[in-house]
């Protein structure tokens, strides 16, 4: 197997205020985790800026006009343009790199250049809608590199799966009513954003939610994932997987109260993994959402990692 990881010094420029959840220590954290020899075959490239036309595989541009426009000049200013989100002077070229980066990650597993891909990015994607900022996130960047494994490479199913443990609402909203996207999501329920009922199953039964109970530990996840997300993924035989890789299911983790450690997200990347090769040709391309224990962090998505590099 060969996997890339897509990082860039840029990620660590998206400023937001002392004390805020998802700071630049998260993939410094990781960073360190991934100096073990563990890691040494793993590619690791710098991400490429997207151009701002990609925003719109799945946004309005009115949407990228709005995030645009809060966009401070002042090097040294943080602007809130949501309850929790919010964008310094190097966010929107962040935000445009880990666009770029997801984007040449669905480049690589169609052209061979890889099998697999992990993109550390921030600031993350899945909590924004349509129209809407909000959660930590600006753009979409797992539905923007479904919509482009789509129009480049004519992938006719692409199946998201969000391990967040907050609902990937703005992924949900955006697919709500296309068949060709399965989107499942396993979540802790109830929590922010407050969405992601099991009845909650969009226009073509597109949409699979499995939530969690708060206190739920590992094996709660692995049953949820295997009576819910698996066997939606087997009936929908995708092309392609996307995994929106958020760590925040971990036991450590400050936002949330669900008891996951790190082998249980290696488990779920190995069921994953043997469903794109039944599938999809072994292609996944896995992307940073949450995560906001470091320690958590680092353990859980260098597992995921190890995973992926292990086929």
């Amino acid at each position: 197997m060969t996997t890339r990881l897509y990082e860039n010094k840029i990620f660590l420029e998206h400023n937001t205020p002392a004390g805020h959840p998802e700071r630049a220590d998260r993939l410094r954290s990781l960073s360190i985790a991934l100096e073990h020899p563990n890691f040494d075959r793993l590619e690791r490239v710098e991400a490429p800026q997207a151009n701002e036309d990609a925003v719109m595989l799945a946004h309005p541009e009115s949407h990228f006009l709005s995030v645009m426009r809060e966009i401070p000049e002042e090097e040294d200013l943080i602007r809130q343009i949501e309850a929790d989100t919010h964008v310094s002077a190097k966010s929107l070229q962040a935000a445009l790199m880990g666009i770029g980066g997801a984007m040449a990650a669905v480049d690589d597993v169609f052209t061979g250049k890889a099998d697999n891909v992990f993109v550390a990015s921030r600031p993350p994607g899945h909590h924004a809608e349509k129209s809407k900022a909000m959660g930590f996130c600006l753009f979409n960047n797992v539905a923007i590199a479904a919509r482009h494994a789509q129009k480049t490479y004519g992938v006719e199913r692409v199946a998201i799966v969000d391990w967040d443990v907050h609902h990937g609402n703005g992924t949900q909203d955006i697919f709500w009513d296309d068949p060709s996207v399965l989107f499942c999501s396993t979540h802790q329920m109830p929590l922010y954003p407050w969405s992601g009922e099991r009845d909650e199953t969009g226009k073509h039964n597109n949409i699979v939610n499995a939530p969690l109970e708060t206190n739920s530990a590992g094996e709660h996840f692995r049953e949820a994932f295997s009576s819910r997300v698996l066997p939606a993924l087997h009936n929908f035989r995708p092309d392609f997987i996307l995994i929106s890789a958020g760590f925040d299911a971990h036991h450590r983790d400050p936002l949330a109260q669900i008891n996951l450690v790190g082998d249980d997200f290696d488990w779920a990347t190995g069921r994953l993994m043997e469903i794109a090769g039944k599938y999809a040709g072994n292609r996944v391309v896995s992307l940073l959402e949450g995560g906001y224990d470091l320690e958590g962090l680092a353990e859980s998505a260098g597992l995921h990692i190890c995973r992926l590099m292990k086929g």
